[in-house]
């Protein structure tokens, strides 16, 4: 499935912010004052970015993409709708900047990445014709968003700074999921339609494997010591767990809950605790998430939430679970501690993926 890809740039070297000229003996004491004026004035214009830019990074905000209404809910850690932000068509996957003061947005009947900053909420680049994006992950370099494009039965490979496509790599019918090694060594992408994983050598730009699996394969999650890659296969109705180091898949998880048929089952989005103790399933059309066991890979309990639960995020202490219900257009939150669900609150049509800028 391979073809030629051109290869990633080499960064570029840039002047490092704010980095002072060689030193000049002063001339007279004038001179010497006007060199601290000048100083006086670059805190006077720096001090407040940099203020900003660290505040940005704790913010409490809460993303919620809704697909059918094309707009950002932004809400604060207890669950208080702050913000509808009108957005590009169909956005889905999100993802941080590397320094956490923006969030990339895919759109995908808009065929555009947008770039919104975090502290203003106001966009700041659009980066177009980048067909069909829904899901990403950006690289450990914070240059190379990975994306999955839907239409296109591939994988894109962003160049954020100089906005430019820069390799692509071709995927089965509708690829969704992506996912990338901490240290950014492979990036894998599953397709939907092919029910394959598919990997990238990133550092050699080469696809390596195609992983089988079920039927219908979404979302990822990787344990924290990146030794396994956990994929929900949506009709197959499971968790297959994948070893990273022989690219195989080694064990699955199923789900079982009296009172629900087993194809209502329909696993999407997939969250691993920090310690790699406990995992998170959200179970679509069965309306519960499930808890699991990450070293048993038994489940523990079931916790019902809204319709069709899709898109999960932890916050930074992960005592708050945050579950968008794709059809029932709300967000559930629930304490991890007692598995029970705190509230519910609206959002827009269709709620697809949730950021907290928390950490």
């Amino acid at each position: 499935m391979s073809r030629a890809r051109p290869p990633l740039p080499t960064l570029r070297m840039r002047p490092k912010p704010g980095q002072r000229p060689r030193r000049r003996p002063l001339a007279s004491a004038r001179q010497g004052g006007g060199a601290c004026w000048r100083l006086l004035l670059l805190a006077v214009v720096w001090l407040p970015v940099l203020a900003q830019a660290v505040a940005a990074k704790a913010t409490g905000k809460v993303f919620v993409s809704n697909e059918k209404s094309s707009t950002l809910s932004i809400l604060d850690p207890a669950g208080k709708l702050l913000q509808t932000l009108d957005t590009c068509a169909r956005p889905r996957g999100m993802t941080f900047n590397h320094d956490h003061t923006a969030i990339y947005v895919g759109c995908g009947d808009d065929n555009t990445i947008a770039l919104y900053d975090i502290a203003s909420l106001r966009l700041v680049r659009r980066y177009r014709n980048i067909t069909a994006p829904e899901t990403f992950g950006l690289h450990p370099d914070g240059r190379h968003l990975y994306i999955s494009n839907e239409d296109d039965s591939e994988m894109s490979v962003l160049d954020v700074e100089a906005g430019e496509i820069v390799a692509r790599f071709p995927t089965g019918p509708e690829p969704e999921g992506v996912q990338l090694t901490t240290d950014g060594r492979l990036a894998f992408v599953a397709s939907e339609v092919a029910n394959l994983v598919h990997v990238i050598d990133v550092e050699h730009q080469k696809h390596v494997k195609d992983i089988p699996v079920g039927t219908r394969p979404r979302r990822f999650a990787l344990t924290p010591d990146n030794k396994e890659l956990w994929v929900s296969t949506e009709l197959s109705g499971q968790v297959e767990i994948i070893d990273v180091d022989k690219l195989e898949v080694k064990a699955k998880v199923e789900f079982q809950l009296r009172a629900i048929r087993r194809e209502l089952f329909t696993p999407v989005d997939v969250v691993i605790t920090s310690d790699g103790a406990k995992a998170y399933v959200a179970l679509g059309r069965a309306n519960h998430v499930a808890v699991i066991n990450a070293k048993s890979r038994q489940v523990m309990d079931y916790i019902v939430v809204g319709k069709r639960p899709w898109g999960l995020r932890l916050n930074a202490d992960e005592s708050r679970l945050w579950v968008a219900n794709g059809l029932s257009d709300d967000v559930s939150i629930i304490d991890t501690r007692s598995n029970k669900v705190l509230l519910s609150v609206p959002v827009g049509q269709v709620p697809y993926g949730i950021l907290i800028d928390d950490r």
